[in-house]
């Protein structure tokens, strides 16, 4: 199928347009049918993106099913999957119709609402899949505005707060990686990401203001990346608008946050931080790997005194995060393969948390675990669903929740023992806040009179929850199902980064006489 890639990004905008331009009116049809237009936009993009999954090749470790074409001022609109980024694009199709699906009791504004996350996918899967340096940062920062408003219209009573925060803290990371863009395009004479991941960046000594930079521009590059890349993640010390954001949020803008949007600054640091900025990303590597350790005991720290259910779950997805970041630029096969495994399973193990809360919030519309007790009683399903993802979010084995932690901590001891030490003190941490959380909400005798008439999860809940404790356990039982396609494209970036460290070593500058 030509154009597979085109087709499955711009499915979910060719349904926006249309509930845009052809939905008219603001009753609860129209609502329906907004709705039902907008699961079966995503469910189609589903569809049709296996597809991609199909023919895609993972021995092939180039870019696959590329299209290219002539776009505005010489600018080339031109994607392409290779393993990194396959599995993301899958990711993103899989978790947008359970996001619509749980957005059914929505009622203020209900078109928009629906074109909103239409836009954000699309926008989202353009990310994974541009080939092109000003098409990437294009998707990269649009995906900012559905959000924006997804959270500004339809979160809580401090959503205007949260939204702008959001914005900005994110927005003003974008500038510099914008300023580096377009040091790379003077420096290599094109945006091509492919050309850019194979050209040699400048990474001689210079002095900056009177600072002596080691890597020169090469770590002056990276760094504006990486200041884009770890808001985005969000990395510790710049992760405090995302506990806001999930707050205010509503369920689904929350999902969509956790599951997929988090994810964009990982995929960026293994699309373009470690492949073109190679000497840049080695210097800076042992302050990124402890920055990631210390993420990681202190957010689980600070979930463990949280009082509110979706702030709890938002620190904890930055301490996973933590893992992601350690593996990546503990540069090894382990590290890398077990920080894309990660950010897949976090996306549906936090996705799937997220939905937890969303599930008790409609029927109590408060989020304080103090508000909560007992709930086994009541609601014997929801405790079982709530159980599973617990124990994934803590690293039970079976579950896809182990893999990730163990491959990065893997990773990670071969390059730091004690930066590996500290971070497995968070494996414990994460135990604690989890079961914390849990005991609080689940266990126990029911006496809350405003919780005894408590209802389970209906049928269309359930059946959101089927498909992510599917992938929950089939990941952790076959983790081949990723590795398989990730592993001989990541053995090509961990390969070439580290002949680009050898080529500028000091005894590869030496003469063949002085070796």
């Amino acid at each position: 199928m030509d154009n597979l890639l085109s087709i499955v990004t711009f499915i979910p905008a060719l349904a926006a347009l249309i509930l845009l331009v052809f939905l008219r009116g603001s009753d609860a049809g129209a609502a329906r049918n907004a709705k039902l237009l907008a699961l079966i936009a995503t469910s189609v993009t589903f569809l049709v993106s296996l597809f991609i999954w199909a023919q895609f090749d993972p021995t092939d470790t180039g870019f696959q099913m590329v299209e290219e074409g002539e776009w505005i001022m010489g600018l080339k609109y031109k994607m392409g999957v290779d393993g990194i980024s396959v599995l993301f694009v899958l990711l993103t199709t899989f978790m947008m119709p359970l996001t619509i699906a749980a957005s059914w009791g929505v009622e203020t504004r209900v078109k928009d609402y629906m074109i909103a996350f239409l836009l954000l996918e699309t926008l989202m899967l353009g990310v994974f899949m541009a080939l092109d340096m000003v098409l990437f940062y294009l998707f990269f920062e649009a995906g900012l505005i559905p959000m924006f408003l997804i959270i500004g219209i339809w979160g809580g009573k401090d959503r205007i707060y949260a939204s702008f925060k959001f914005f900005l803290y994110t927005l003003l990371g974008s500038v510099l990686m914008l300023v580096a863009m377009i040091a790379m395009y003077a420096d290599a004479g094109t945006t091509d990401i492919p050309t850019l991941m194979t050209h040699s960046f400048a990474a001689g000594d210079l002095s900056v203001l009177g600072i002596h930079v080691v890597g020169g521009m090469q770590t002056l590059m990276f760094l504006a990346f990486f200041a884009s890349f770890a808001v985005k993640m969000p990395m510790w010390p710049v992760h405090t608008w995302l506990p806001d954001a999930h707050v205010q949020a509503p369920t689904a803008g929350s999902v969509v946050l956790a599951a997929i949007l988090l994810k964009m600054g990982g995929y960026g640091f293994l699309r373009f931080s470690l492949p073109m900025f190679p000497i840049g990303a080695d210097v800076m590597a042992p302050l990124v790997l402890w920055m990631s350790a210390i993420a990681i005991v202190y957010t689980s720290l600070v979930a463990l005194v949280q009082e509110d259910m979706k702030k709890l779950i938002a620190y904890s997805s930055v301490a996973h995060m933590g893992y992601v970041t350690m593996g990546i630029f503990a540069a090894n096969q382990q590290g890398v393969d077990g920080a894309i495994f990660q950010m897949l399973s976090h996306g549906f193990i936090s996705g799937a948390l997220f939905l937890c809360v969303g599930v008790i919030y409609d029927r109590m519309h408060t989020r304080d675990i103090d508000a909560y007790g007992g709930l086994v009683n009541r609601m014997p399903a929801y405790a079982l669903v709530f159980m599973f993802f617990t124990m994934a979010n803590v690293g039970l084995p079976g579950t896809s929740g182990f893999i990730g932690e163990f491959l990065t901590l893997m990773g990670v001891f071969q390059v730091n023992t004690w930066v590996a030490a500290v971070a497995t003190a968070g494996v414990i941490l994460s135990a604690a806040y989890a079961l914390w959380l849990y005991r609080r909400v689940v266990m126990g005798e029911l006496i809350k009179e405003s919780l005894r008439s408590i209802t389970d999860m209906t049928a269309r809940e359930r059946m959101i929850f089927a498909p992510l404790v599917v992938m929950t356990l089939l990941l952790g039982v076959y983790p081949a199902l990723i590795t398989d396609i990730i592993g001989p494209s990541v053995e090509a970036l961990v390969h070439n980064y580290h002949a680009a460290l050898d080529a500028h070593s000091p005894a590869a500058a030496m003469p063949a006489a002085a070796h």
